[in-house]
């Protein structure tokens, strides 16, 4: 019988502000999966949206599998989500990933680690989010040609995060449909060096660099209509304990990089004052290390 496997992918944040399409932090929120094979496709969820992750249709880690697979077995699943659904936390990328894992080990496909995270890339579209997921840390990435290069880092870090979610989700495609066809040279250059103060914050643990690392002029300006939750938390960069403020990935969620030892009870309470009565759930978590595999 072919062996068992387990699988722990993290819930990742793109773009931390001026990184679009580049960054992604991986975070201590998981995708948890044990797979068997099995006569019939079967699936026990819990945690968040177990109905959504329980479905055997339009399930994006199921079709992954089918399609990369069609001839190797069904499976029997049980899975335990920690990742929010449409805000902007790498759901489908840590599923996108977690498909083909599943393919690779059930189908006997013999895809090396760097053929998988190629092809889940490639599936996505952009490497930021499922980069992130594998890596762990802060990650940095690049797709060209169906070859990803990826450099990821921070693992170690113990910046606490704060992830605020809205209460109503929004379509990763709906977000990037906000914005513009072509950017100033004044605004590319912005993002360059806020970028590279970003990544310095990361690799040489300077969280002080994070406020003018995360200002951003190409994406955020244009979503904060679809995310409302992002313009009413801006304004806490900076302040007591605050590093930053940014969309999580494409929104509408919004994460919080805050210092350790902070007290996380008033800084809930500043979030929710700065929110001004709007929906809102907080996270506490941290930054994690990448995707693991149990067979």
């Amino acid at each position: 019988m072919m062996e068992s496997l387990r699988l722990k992918l993290p819930a990742t944040s793109a773009n931390l502000g001026p990184g679009f399409d580049a960054l992604g932090l991986a975070m201590r929120l998981y995708l948890e999966i044990e797979a068997v094979a099995a006569a019939e496709m079967h699936i026990v969820a819990a945690g968040r949206d177990a109905a959504l992750v329980g479905s055997l249709e339009r399930n994006l880690m199921l079709e992954t599998y089918r399609d990369l697979a069609p001839h190797a077995p069904a499976l029997h699943l049980s899975i335990r989500n920690g990742i929010p659904l449409g805000m902007g936390c790498g759901s489908s990328a840590a599923a996108l990933l977690a498909g083909v894992t599943l393919a690779n080990h059930f189908g006997e496909l013999g895809m090396s680690s760097t053929e998988v995270l190629a092809e889940a890339c490639r599936r996505e579209g952009h490497p930021d989010n499922v980069a992130a997921c594998f890596y762990g840390g802060l990650t940095a990435s690049a797709m060209e040609d169906g070859k990803v290069t990826a450099a990821s880092f921070g693992a170690e870090l113990d910046w606490r995060l704060l992830l605020v979610l809205p209460g109503e989700g929004l379509a990763t495609s709906k977000a990037r449909a906000l914005l513009p066809e072509s950017y100033s040279r004044a605004d590319a250059v912005a993002n360059i060096q806020a970028t590279a103060l970003l990544v310095s914050a990361f690799a040489l643990d300077r969280p002080e660099l994070l406020a003018a690392g995360t200002q951003d002029r190409i994406h955020q300006p244009y979503r904060s209509g679809a995310c409302p939750l992002l313009p009413l938390l801006l304004p806490l960069t900076g302040q007591e304990g605050i590093f930053s403020v940014t969309l999580s990935g494409a929104g509408p969620s919004v994460l919080l990089i805050v210092e350790n030892g902070t007290c996380v009870d008033l800084m809930t309470v500043k979030i929710r004052k700065a929110a001004v009565g709007a929906e809102i759930s907080i996270v506490e978590t941290g930054i994690s290390p990448g995707a693991t595999s149990v067979y």
